[in-house]
């Protein structure tokens, strides 16, 4: 099989993930096929072997020097160390020892995996050394020097986000009081971390993993691997092929080149992370025409919009603009919180009464307790995750239909929850933003739109159309109430006023398109992220309306309609009431017997994201309640724009 991607004018390649379950296996000496259950034993096999040798790695080598010197790239002799890990760790002279006989294969893994993990420490390592260079005289609040101290010792802490450095704070002010002293670095403010239980096949070659697709079903590929037969190999005939068929799932273009998968056990089952490479659109920094501006917010979590740069520097905004609810979503989550917190709570109280004494009576209950905060947390972890996807896959739909290339997203890594009571303080804080962004940046990558983070500065602040600050009121209908979710121009030859966060999306798309040409790429990450904004660039951030549009402003009372005209009148009786669901209901028989879903007795609307009416239908979607039923979300507007029409996005009532 090539492993080299063929790629067209306009193309880049793409290394995607895709999660993937091992149903079986067959040894292929014997032929004998193994089940579920002999397949997950002997690779957890293998596990324990490569996660023991890893930990040992981690922990010989878990100081500063150790981490310095392979974060360097470079060994003793001045060599540039290579890009494996595995490789760079042999060259240091950092060996293991097996504990049972393995190939060499299996030693590259464990290597991969230390490599890995004392790699990625580097860059704790040192924004604790410039905490702890700089350590303020206020652990609670620093002083405006005391900032500028801390980021300038921090490597790239300009643009560090400051709840970073706040949270590093607290953690060494914790040990502080703890130690009475100050933690000398991250080593001996932190263990060395606990070793996935993962089969990095990646680092082999063919003598331990192969994969294959299939020529005559692009759906099907053949796994094949070694594994010990035993838990202990005492020789190399305790390791057999054993070759695994796989069924790829559809996201898997038919082009694309697969990769050796990460192969781990869940529960029982063996699962892997097969990785894929297929060529996509290219993503340009500038350039752009339409834009499509996202904000954040908290019932709602987003409200999105599209806005088009004319030839003439005018931006002009299509559309009325779009909102993804998820207050259903977040209700259940922040349930879930409680709840954890709970037992969180009632089995701290058991273990300072059990006081270490494995005898006690209170050992099973909190055994029992342990593991069903275990379920809690993976049900709200799993939550967060259908969260993230549908949120992202909603604006990822909403660029498509506007023809953006862009997605201008703001960005709150810097904020924090705090000021607005407990409740709101939380419920900001539990939000999953940051995996909603990654999920967008992992979507929107496939059609080729580039994902780009922008300040947050004065966007639900400023007027969108003229850049006055805004005045907010708590309904359009209450001028005079205080609040904030409806926003007035005081400008009176502007006059705009709307809801907050539609203004937003506004102010942040206009940013983007007047600021693209700052829009920088970081090396590490490959995000994309404008940083700084100019003040001239700011003057032409903003909104043009278009001439011939209805005012519909509310400036005053409603007016009066006529009166719709009576009624007709059925001259003959209602026919008999039809028997089953088939027909239209007559005149004179209105159905009382029907409810309405469970979601929409808990201040939830009835409307759902494009519920399926043929196939595969959602069982909560169904029966009224669960995940489809706590989001709601304005569909996109699946048409193609001309130059001279106006793309309208509809919003939700």
């Amino acid at each position: 099989m090539s492993r080299k991607l063929p790629l067209a004018d306009g193309e880049t390649s793409r290394t995607a993930c895709a999660r993937i379950l091992i149903r079986t296996g067959v040894e292929e000496k014997t032929g004998e096929i193994f089940p579920l259950p002999t397949l997950a034993e002997r690779t957890g096999w293998c596990l324990d072997l490569v996660s023991g040798m890893a930990g040992q790695l981690i922990a010989g080598h878990w100081n500063t020097a150790d981490v310095n010197t392979l974060a360097s790239g470079h060994d003793a002799g001045g060599r540039k160390l290579p890009s494996n890990a595995w490789m760079a760790l042999r060259r240091l002279g950092w060996l293991v020892a097996a504990p049972a006989k393995v190939n060499d294969r299996i030693v590259r893994m464990a290597q991969e995996q230390a490599g890995r993990a004392l790699r990625s420490v580097k860059w704790r390592a040192d924004v604790v050394s410039g905490v702890l260079t700089t350590w303020p005289g206020d652990p609670a609040k620093r002083a405006a020097e005391e900032w500028d101290a801390v980021r300038a010792a921090v490597p790239s802490g300009e643009y560090l986000p400051s709840s970073v450095i706040k949270s590093r704070t607290r953690q060494i002010a914790a040990f502080e009081r703890k130690n009475g002293r100050l933690p000398a670095d991250v080593f001996e403010l932190e263990p060395a971390p606990r070793v996935a239980r993962i089969l990095l096949l990646a680092a082999c070659d063919g003598q331990q993993a192969t994969i294959e697709r299939s020529d005559a079903d692009p759906a099907k590929a053949l796994l094949r691997l070694q594994l010990p037969t035993r838990p202990a190999p005492q020789t190399y005939k305790d390791w057999t092929w054993v070759a695994c068929p796989i069924t790829l799932p559809p996201t898997i273009p038919a082009n694309a080149v697969l990769h050796l998968p990460t192969v781990r056990t869940v529960g029982g089952m063996v699962r892997a992370d097969l990785a894929y490479t297929h060529p996509v659109p290219k993503t340009r920094r500038t350039g752009h025409t339409v834009a499509l501006g996202v904000d954040w917010g908290l019932n709602t979590l987003l409200s999105s919009g599209a806005a088009r740069l004319h030839g003439d520097g005018k931006i002009t905004a299509l559309g009325a603009g779009a909102q993804y609810r998820a207050a259903g979503v977040m209700a259940k989550q922040h349930r879930l919180r409680r709840h954890g917190e709970k037992l969180h709570a009632k089995n701290d109280q058991y273990t300072r009464i059990i006081n270490g004494d494995d005898q006690h009576a209170l050992v099973p209950r909190s055994a029992l307790l342990a593991r069903e905060i275990g379920r809690v947390a993976d049900r709200r972890s799993n939550l967060n995750d259908a969260l993230a996807w549908s949120a992202a896959r909603w604006a990822v739909d909403q660029a498509i239909a506007a023809t953006a290339t862009v997605i201008y997203l703001e960005d709150l890594r810097s904020m924090e929850a705090r000021g607005m009571g407990r409740t709101h303080n939380t419920r900001l804080s539990q939000q999953v933003r940051g995996k909603i962004a990654d999920r967008m940046r992992y979507l929107a990558a496939e059609a080729g739109i580039a994902v780009v983070t922008v300040p947050a500065r004065n966007t639900s602040r400023h007027c969108a159309c003229c850049l006055t600050p805004l005045r907010h009121r708590k309904a359009p209908d209450r001028p005079t109430a205080p609040g904030w979710k409806w926003a007035v121009c005081p400008d009176p030859q502007c006059a705009w006023q709307g809801d907050r966060d539609q203004g937003a999306w506004r102010r942040i798309a206009a940013r983007g398109l007047a600021h693209q040409t700052k829009t920088i790429t970081d090396r590490a990450t490959a995000t994309m992220a404008i940083r700084t904004i100019v003040d001239t660039l700011e003057a032409k951030a903003v909104i043009t309306r278009t001439t011939g549009q209805e005012d519909r402003s509310k400036t005053g009372p409603t007016r009066k309609r006529s009166p719709r005209p009576a009624p007709r009148r059925r001259r003959a009786p209602s026919p008999a009431r039809p028997q089953g669901p088939a027909g239209q209901c007559p005149e004179g028989h209105v159905s009382t017997d029907r409810r309405l879903p469970r979601a929409a007795h808990r201040r939830q609307g009835v409307t759902t994201i494009n519920t399926p009416t043929t196939g595969h239908r959602p069982r909560g979607a169904t029966l009224g309640a669960g995940f489809h039923l706590h989001a709601h979300a304005t569909p996109p507007r699946w048409a193609e724009p001309t130059p001279n029409s106006t793309v309208r996005m509809g919003s939700l009532s």
